[in-house]
């Protein structure tokens, strides 16, 4: 029946965020992580994974030392999955272990799990390929094929905790975990779940992935300055800085969540997509597929513009990305745009690609909870286009009750959700 989706979906569902984990270049420990951002700390250094002699790109947010195998029931399954997947895993796990939630006293079939990469396991492509060019497809791992594809983090998710709902990847490049994170909260409204484990993965960092990047002219060169590459809004910004890791959260019904009494971090009131339908890489003109995510989300929460506190940017350091989405706030905002507080934490992560909007999730809850507004560091000189009150370098404190996070992926995918304190 016409309307019918719409009519369940404006249901009285209250979907609330009770389990944060995150694996990120400033660490997997969720309070570290935060007090480094407000500390303006940046995880991006030289890269130590490849030999990066030939190549223009030297640098990157690197994970330095992960332990995959204490994230798996067992070892040997962890050697049997990507990097992303490991990643996306432990992520899991730590915001499951944050939730408190125990799933023998729910029905795991009401449990689903929306966790997906936009690249999946480039490292896997590479090494399998190799194998293939040097050795012959005898030699080739039977598991190049399950390790490779972008779906498996969450089936694996699914299968270390048995959870029985909805699971898939939606895969849309730097908006995945977004674009996730938003179709878990439309499913919980929608009854189709009590719970999810929602969020993004990325483990790209490699000859491939930085090799095909600098073939786009895409990424930052400033190779003798890591920790001062990634640098939005600024007029000397040069590209983008990568990323790698992962975040997840626990979403819950409101009413689930209370009724085991669960600590709640904040309550997820919105939701929007949009497609640019305009360029495979570029932004629309004056962000105006942007700027339609950001009114449609601000609808479907029942806000108006002056309600919003913060704004955790895209913001990835690129030349046109950065002037897009300040007229697309804009645009949004009006007047108010020069009075809500923008920032960009991808000065600090590096751009996680399809793990970065649960990131800056996460962000917005910390935002939120401790009524901080983390800074864009590296804003040293202002490009005259993007004129907003980006919290340049330094932490702002600010009461915060409502958030909104932005992603916007190549192929002109948009993602806009919005947090608000519990009322």
């Amino acid at each position: 029946m016409p309307g019918t989706r719409f009519f369940i979906f404006m249901s009285s569902r209250r979907v609330v965020i009770t389990g944060i984990g995150i694996v990120t270049p400033l660490g997997a420990d969720f309070d570290i992580f935060w007090q480094s951002l407000v500390e303006g700390k940046s995880g991006v250094s030289r890269i130590e994974s490849f030999d990066t002699a030939e190549f223009d790109c030297k640098i990157a947010g690197e994970i330095k030392h992960f332990e995959a195998t204490k994230y798996f029931k067992n070892a040997k399954d962890a050697r049997r999955n990507d990097r992303y997947c490991q990643f996306a895993v432990g992520a899991a796990k730590l915001a499951i272990e944050d939730s408190g939630i125990n799933f023998d006293n729910i029905d795991r079939e009401k449990v689903g799990v929306f966790v997906g990469s936009g690249i999946g396991g480039l490292g896997t492509l590479e090494e399998g390929y190799r194998v293939l060019r040097e050795k012959g497809p005898g030699r080739m791992s039977p598991f190049v094929i399950p390790m490779l594809i972008s779906n498996m983090a969450a089936g694996v998710i699914a299968i270390e905790h048995g959870l029985g709902g909805p699971s898939f990847s939606v895969v849309s490049a730097c908006a995945t975990a977004a674009h996730n994170i938003g179709e878990a909260y439309r499913s919980i409204k929608l009854g189709e779940a009590q719970a999810f484990v929602a969020g993004g993965s990325e483990a790209a960092i490699g000859q491939f992935g930085v090799g095909g990047f600098s073939a786009m002219r895409a990424m930052s060169t400033r190779n003798d300055e890591p920790t001062r590459a990634s640098r939005p809004f600024d007029k000397d910004r040069d590209g983008f800085v990568m990323g790698e890791g992962a975040a997840v959260v626990v979403l819950e019904d409101l009413e689930v969540a209370q009724k085991r009494g669960a600590r709640i971090y904040a309550e997820l009131i919105g939701y929007a997509a949009t497609t640019d339908a305009y360029h495979i890489t570029l932004p629309a003109p004056k962000g105006a597929g942007a700027a339609r995510c950001m009114k449609l989300a601000l609808q479907s929460a029942g806000l108006n513009v002056s309600d919003v506190d913060y704004i955790n940017a895209h913001g990835t350091s690129t030349s046109m990305g950065d002037i897009c989405e300040t007229e697309a706030i804009k645009t949004v905002f009006g007047d108010y745009a020069k009075t809500v507080s923008v920032s960009s934490t991808k000065s600090m992560t590096g751009h996680m690609l399809g793990a970065a909007g649960a990131v800056e999730m996460a962000v917005c809850v910390k935002a939120i909870q401790h009524n901080i507004i983390p800074p864009t560091i590296n804003l040293d000189n202002p490009d005259p286009q993007c004129d907003l009150d980006y919290t340049a370098n330094v932490a702002k404190q600010k009461v915060v009750k409502v958030a909104v996070n932005n992603s916007f992926g190549f192929g002109g995918h948009n993602a806009t959700l919005i947090a608000r304190k519990l009322e």
